[in-house]
């Protein structure tokens, strides 16, 4: 028995379907990154928190209100939730953020902004260890601009971005991806085969290949073959053509990339269940251990902008809060013990304070 026309060197030397060598993906760019729907949808992620916080000034233990200008909007043409979402996407799609300081002829800084990381250039003097910054064609002095890294390397002027740690893992699943567009597309894989019990010449098989082709398209009609003749469909799974089980590893590689739990990525997860206890804590771990890494930074950056005794700190309500029974819970836990008012549990819950009247009825 004789196979024609296929021949299975054809799926690897199709540039169609054949994965781009890793090494061109060295410098991956956050815009290649996010080809990656699993990365697009990590960065979307940190944005929404970011989204959702607020900054407060402190002086000590006192919290100011209302806070300085520079606090309620760091840059005067956006607002202080524009700004620290700019600052979040810098730093998770790079690996740093840069703020140009604008300020008064007399010192005092009216307005930051914050810079493209691609357009900023730090460079460290090998004697001196002190770092200027070229953008725009100018140098700035660390006075002027302020610069802000995810993960610190000693010894490098340049913060670690979590795309740039993992090019190359991220390079091969974008290989992948493009791969397995190209079998799906029409790249390599033959949507039958025909086969003969005698022996033909390879011009015999390229002729029965071109007539079936010609004679076989969509809504041809009904195929006759010649004695000895066979056809059969070749065909592959929709989870064999994705790769699905290898994708799905990819989206929990990347969620362990940048910290985020499988489950906000709308991964799969077999053999585990979630319940609302764990999930609640899954959220909380996020914020302690991968968007603190964000949050912490800008607040140790802007503090050090403030005036002396001025302190920048996140307000994390939005993020933390829970159920209203639970909460409602923690106010009356609270109130037994002692340790709150009605008036502070209504002011954590954004309602005014009661007036005289209302509170005689209720002590009454």
């Amino acid at each position: 028995m004789k196979w024609f026309p296929f021949k299975r060197e054809n799926v690897v030397t199709n540039p169609a379907i054949v994965p781009p060598a890793r090494e061109a993906y060295t410098a991956l760019s956050p815009r290649q990154a996010m080809g990656l729907e699993a990365v697009y949808r990590a960065l979307s992620i940190l944005e929404t928190a970011a989204k959702q916080l607020t900054i407060d000034a402190w002086r000590g233990k006192e919290l100011i209100d209302p806070p300085p200008s520079l606090v309620r909007r760091p840059n005067i043409g956006s607002t202080q939730s524009r700004f620290i979402v700019e600052t979040v996407a810098s730093l998770a799609q790079r690996g740093n953020a840069y703020w140009l300081i604008t300020r008064a002829p007399h010192g005092q800084v009216l307005t930051l902004d914050v810079l493209p990381p691609l357009e900023v250039t730090p460079k460290q003097d090998p004697q001196t260890k002190i770092i200027d910054y070229t953008y725009g064609g100018q140098i700035y002095s660390s006075r002027e601009i302020c610069h802000l890294k995810l993960l610190t390397i000693a010894g490098q002027a340049e913060g670690l971005g979590p795309i740039q740690a993992a090019r190359q893992n991220l390079a091969g699943a974008i290989a992948l991806a493009k791969y397995a567009s190209g079998l799906v597309d029409g790249g390599g894989i033959p949507s039958g085969i025909l086969t003969s019990e005698q022996q033909i010449t390879q011009a015999q098989a390229k002729e029965t290949r071109d007539e079936w082709n010609a004679t076989q398209g969509i809504g041809k009609g009904i195929a006759v073959l010649g004695k000895g003749t066979k056809f059969q469909v070749l065909s592959l799974k929709p989870e064999e053509i994705q790769f699905l089980q290898t994708q799905n590893f990819n989206v929990t590689q990347v969620a362990r990339l940048f910290g985020i739990p499988a489950r906000l990525m709308l991964a799969p997860l077999e053999g585990t269940s979630t319940t609302y206890a764990n999930a609640q804590q899954e959220d909380l771990q996020m914020v302690k251990w991968t968007l603190m890494a964000y949050l912490r930074e800008i607040e140790s950056a802007l503090s050090d902008i403030l005036p002396h005794g001025t302190t920048a700190r996140f307000n994390l309500d939005a993020l933390l809060r829970t159920d209203t029974l639970t909460r409602y819970q923690a106010h009356q836990i609270g109130i037994n013990a002692g340790f709150l008012t009605i008036d502070e549990v209504r002011a954590i819950e954004g309602l005014q304070p009661l007036t005289h009247e209302e509170s005689e009825i209720i002590n009454a």
